[in-house]
């Protein structure tokens, strides 16, 4: 039963319910079984189980169990585990002072710090809400407690938190990649250098408003600066290792070497190696209580190298060289147990709860966003959106105008995940007639998701730090802070737009050049 007036009103409808306050995945659900029951109605229910006797409960049933085999949403829960066992083994802590302190000399070198440290564990987490809100703990008391100016220093970390979504490995473009039917590889080169640059762009106005404003953000006191030697071993300890997994991660799915699933269960290995050493030998030498050459450790190594090397016969070169490593790795995992087994296991109980929980999350919107934009497509909907837009004869500049500006305002009262499984699909189909490029597409639509965090009055990343922060500070300072970083992200818009190399010269180089 086709119906596009009945469609039109449904999505008018589900938007009035999202600014209402209704939890967003089961309005998708409730809206797209109610309204699908109506579409898919055959008539003649004459007893009570054929009031269940509607394609929309097969419909609804098919879409969960999509999600649940979908290949390429199993990297989603592996990259949430490893962004948070990184934040439970206090990682993002030492990252955080240890750039501060490297930045010393820069104008807004706290701001700098941040802005950093946000890319970087934003990369390994993925989840902005969680990136802002640690942030807002860790980052802006240090501020604060600097004299930064209030507003400056919220905007920082409400524009760093959302760099997750873009910097890959993004949850975001793995969803892309499903709903898109692209090459997450693809996707991921795509994303490298726009995200790269909207982070260096945030640096470089922290940099220019801090030397015109000096009072905005006041440089570190002499006598508050580390021995140089003491900066270079924090970096040593925090900054290389996390960046190093990070990359190896990146670096084997951009390489071919493993698929964004494989990368993250990878990385979630890693990241549980470098919490437990964090936790163990590093802290405790941080601490002064023990020294690194424990006899333990140098045995456990020699044990695990063993059990390893005798499993192979005729081993290969390549074989003699990364068994005794995988082996001495092993040895060196387990003797830091023997130093953080309590810790660890807390960290990574409360690890799996919230791994558990934000996938669960992520699926349900999955599954209600998939429900709903069926039910909207059945209807009529997107037929008559794309029949609407094809008529009015447009450029492809003006289409590509068009569609992010309708993506900008669906940002305020919508979060990505809904904007990408609902309204992103009505555009798609819309590509080939324009001639454009659907790895530039994306990524155009990558760096517009930013700006649903940072628009006001649904900014959600200014909720989140508001949500932490209470009385600190005010909303509307907040709001403030964050338009100039939104000014930005439509900068980076319209230079990707007349350069489309940004996006489009790494996928090309590595995979070769796209062909539709």
């Amino acid at each position: 039963m086709t119906n596009p007036e009945v469609a039109i009103f449904m999505l008018c409808l589900f938007i009035v319910l999202v600014l209402l306050g209704f939890p967003i995945a089961f309005t998708l659900i409730a809206m797209g079984v109610g309204f699908g029951y109506y579409a898919y109605y055959q008539g003649g229910v004459e007893t009570f189980s054929d009031i269940f006797n509607n394609n929309i409960f097969y419909l609804l049933n098919q879409n969960t169990y999509s999600v649940m085999e979908n290949d390429t949403l199993v990297a989603i829960p592996l990259f949430l585990f490893m962004g948070y066992v990184v934040e439970r083994a206090n990682i993002v802590d030492r990252l955080f002072f240890s750039l501060y302190m490297a930045a010393r000399n820069l104008p807004g070198s706290l701001a700098i710090a941040a802005l950093l440290t946000c890319a970087v564990f934003s990369t390994a987490s993925g989840i902005v809400g969680a990136v802002v809100t640690l942030m807002g703990l860790l980052a802006y008391p240090a501020m604060a407690n600097a004299n930064y100016n209030k507003s400056f220093a919220s905007g920082v970390i409400c524009a760093g938190g959302t760099l997750g979504i873009l910097i890959p490995p993004s949850i975001m473009l793995i969803v892309y990649a499903a709903i898109a039917d692209l090459s997450p590889l693809r996707l991921y080169a795509a994303a490298v250098f726009p995200g790269l640059m909207l982070a260096g762009l945030y640096i470089l106005y922290v940099i220019i408003r801090a030397t015109l404003t000096p009072s905005i953000a006041p440089k570190p006191r002499a006598e508050d600066v580390p021995p140089i030697g003491k900066i270079y071993l924090d970096l040593l300890v925090s900054f290389v290792p996390l960046t190093m997994l990070i990359m190896l991660v990146l670096g084997s799915i951009l390489g071919g070497l493993a698929t964004p699933a494989e990368a993250a269960a990878m990385g979630a290995l890693g990241g549980l190696f470098l919490a437990t050493l964090y936790l163990g030998p590093v802290e405790q030498v941080l601490k002064r209580n023990v020294t690194l050459k424990d006899p333990t450790m140098a045995a456990f190594a020699v044990a695990a190298f063993l059990i390893f090397y005798t499993q192979v016969e005729n081993p290969a070169l390549w074989q003699i060289v990364v068994i005794p490593v995988l082996g001495a790795l092993f040895g060196l995992w387990l003797a830091c147990l023997r130093f953080a087994y309590k810790s660890v296991w807390k960290k990574l109980t409360e690890s799996v709860f919230l791994t558990a929980k934000a996938t669960a999350m992520v699926c349900w919107l999955f599954v209600g966003s998939w429900t709903f934009a069926s039910v909207f497509s059945y209807l009529g909907g997107h037929d008559l959106i794309s029949d609407w837009v094809i008529g009015m004869d447009l450029e492809p500049w003006q289409f590509l105008i068009m569609a992010q500006l309708i993506i900008f305002v669906l940002g305020w009262p919508l979060e990505w995940s809904e904007i990408l499984i609902i309204f992103v699909p009505i555009f798609l189909p819309m590509l080939d007639t324009f001639g454009i490029n659907p790895y530039f597409f994306a990524m155009l639509v990558a760096l517009n998701l930013q700006t649903s965090f940072l628009t006001p009055p649904m900014a959600m990343s200014a909720y989140y730090l508001k949500g932490v922060l209470k009385k600190q500070i005010e909303l509307i300072e907040i709001f403030k802070g964050i338009l100039p970083y939104l000014a930005i992200v439509i900068l980076s818009m319209v230079l990707m737009h007349e350069f489309p190399a940004i996006a489009l010269w790494l996928p090309d180089y590595l995979f070769g050049v796209y062909v539709p």
